[in-house]
């Protein structure tokens, strides 16, 4: 009988003969390898593992540090349980929601029966430093699904209780540092030393927990203050207790009654009484007369676009409506980025001068003739498009740029009002497991690309990072000179994405780099009850991405 087994590491080149069992941090200690921020988890035949995984057949293997999307999480996620386990030493009857992404890290909303104190940060920072200088292994537990649900129970756990039940598997993981156990969404690091940077701070009522930053990992990322952003999470948790859906598990359960319908019935109404508001703003200020709206890949600007436009048009202003795409220079004029490629997401893309002078007549009263980019040629044409500005309307200008101060400086601040709109994902899959706001914007653009640009999943999941640099660059920056923040976020959309997207991500064959992030959506989507689109409505923001919409686009 065979005895030892094959792994080709990708980091070194090497074919190395380990011992059958032989988990990834021991192959990575055989293999003699070096690397400053790691490895955190490893990519298995092109599927992410923990170091914790054992390896039983040949098997191609690559390390990943902390720089990368895998190892970033999972570093986030381990460090989670390490504030989890110290609130828990500390503070008797606590609850600890990890809740969202914000001002460069995570929001933890903490609940101890009186107002956080600096003291209290400061003794929670001070025990998971302890946790941490002890060294403390984190064991992985696989069990049967009703043991853990049972083991969560006694602890008083609800929403892990939902979600295990919910998710219907067979066996399911924990993990526990001593004798504290808990759930989580993905691998964890094996021991709690491999922690080596963190920052905990207090933030309005709650905590900011800081992971290093991911393109230098030797530092923590800058506060960023995001108090416009902030509020908007809060609203969509007020709009959940509406709804009484706050973890995945919630959801599964409303589905499972047959309450899908009334939650996108809901969610479509609160979404159009934002809009409606904003519309009134923006109204109420007279000098305003043009609107710019924002937002990076994916988040619905357009349909948000149309639709704030109707509700402008209920108050009695009429709307004219221009795409920055339409404004891209010659291909051979677009700036070139590090890697030698076209970077059509840098706003120097855009033919500013022709934008200012063109906005600026129509606000004089005059007609211009709109351009029109012809991406197949790579080459700004004319539409023979004529539009006026009259009385009683006002500009409404759509792109990912339009909150940049260099897009429109030729042009008065009291005549602009500016829209942000992202898809905040709010919803948990539990109180310690938080969804990525990425992820939801992701899932959209496979769908949506697939569907009407005939573009594999394969190939998104590739762009996504390049999309990804973009937006940190020339679109986040700018979110908090917003006048108004808009999330497009449904809390019922995965459910429904699922459908379409899990059979794209199958398609993405094993022996690609792209196959562990789609592997890993396709995954993640299992913990939602699919439910049919067939009662989102044809004005729906989510029509922009499944099909069906009413709006021409």
């Amino acid at each position: 009988m065979k005895s030892s087994i094959l792994i080709r590491c990708k980091n070194n080149h090497q074919t190395i003969a380990v011992p059958i069992g032989t988990t990834l941090s021991e192959a990575f200690r055989m293999m003699k390898l070096n690397m400053d921020h790691g490895p955190i988890c490893a990519k298995v035949n092109n599927k992410v593992e923990g170091m914790h995984y054992r390896v039983y057949h040949n098997k191609d293997v690559e390390y990943l540090d902390i720089t990368s999307g895998s190892g970033s999480r999972n570093y986030a996620r381990t460090l989670f349980f390490v504030l989890c386990k110290a609130v828990h030493d500390l503070y008797s009857g606590s609850e600890v929601v990890i809740d969202i992404p914000v001002s460069n890290g995570y929001y933890v909303d903490l609940q101890i029966g009186r107002p956080i104190s600096r003291h209290d940060v400061d003794n929670i920072r001070g025990r998971m430093q302890q946790i941490i200088d002890a060294k403390i292994p984190i064991a992985r537990h696989q069990v049967p699904a009703e043991d853990a649900i049972s083991m969560f129970e006694k602890k008083g756990d609800e929403a892990k209780v939902k979600l295990l039940k919910s998710v219907g598997k067979i066996y399911t993981t924990y993990y526990s540092i001593d004798d504290y156990v808990d759930y989580y969404y993905g691998s964890l690091l094996t021991n709690t030393s491999k922690i080596y940077l963190f920052g905990l701070e207090k933030y309005y009522d709650g905590l900011l927990l800081r992971i290093p930053d991911k393109s230098n990992p030797g530092i923590l990322p800058e506060i960023i203050q995001q108090d416009k952003m902030f509020e908007i999470f809060k609203e969509h948790h007020s709009w959940q207790k509406i709804m009484g859906v706050r973890t995945v598990g919630d959801f599964n359960e409303t589905v499972q009654e047959g309450h899908s319908t009334d939650l996108i019935h809901v969610s479509e109404a609160l979404q159009e009484k934002k809009i409606a508001h904003i519309a009134d703003d923006i109204v109420a200020r007279k000098d305003v007369k043009l609107v710019l709206l924002a937002g990076p890949s994916s988040s619905g600007k357009t349909t948000t676009c149309k639709r704030l436009s109707i509700q402008l048009l209920a108050n009695g202003m009429k709307t004219l409506q221009i795409s920055l795409d339409d404004y891209f220079v010659d291909r051979e004029r677009t700036p070139i980025d590090e890697n030698g490629d076209y970077d059509y997401e840098s706003i120097h893309a855009l033919n500013l001068p022709l934008i200012n002078a063109q906005f600026n007549a129509l606000f004089n009263g005059e007609e211009i003739v709109l351009p029109k980019y012809n991406f197949q040629t790579g080459t700004s044409e004319s539409s023979g498009k004529k539009i006026k500005l009259e009385d009683h309307h006002v500009l409404i200008v759509e792109g990912i740029h339009a909150l940049n101060p260099e897009l429109t400086a030729a042009i008065p601040e009291k005549m602009k009002y500016r829209v942000y709109v992202s898809a905040l994902t709010t919803i948990l899959l539990d109180d310690h497991n938080y969804i990525p706001t990425t992820d939801n914007r992701l899932l959209r653009r496979i769908v949506r690309d697939n569907k009407y640009r005939g573009v594999s999943a394969q190939e998104t999941i590739r762009r996504w990072p390049s999309v990804r640099a973009g937006e940190n660059k020339w679109i986040f920056p700018y979110q908090e000179n917003a006048d108004a923040m808009f999330n497009s976020a449904m809390i019922f959309e995965l459910a429904v994405i699922r459908q379409q997207a899990q059979p794209l991500l199958e398609l993405v064959p094993e022996n690609c780099e792209e196959h562990a992030e789609a592997y890993r959506l396709s995954k993640f989507l299992q913990y939602f009850h699919p439910i049919p689109n067939r009662d989102i409505p044809p004005t729906s923001l989510l029509r922009e991405f499944l099909g069906g919409s009413s709006f021409k686009y």
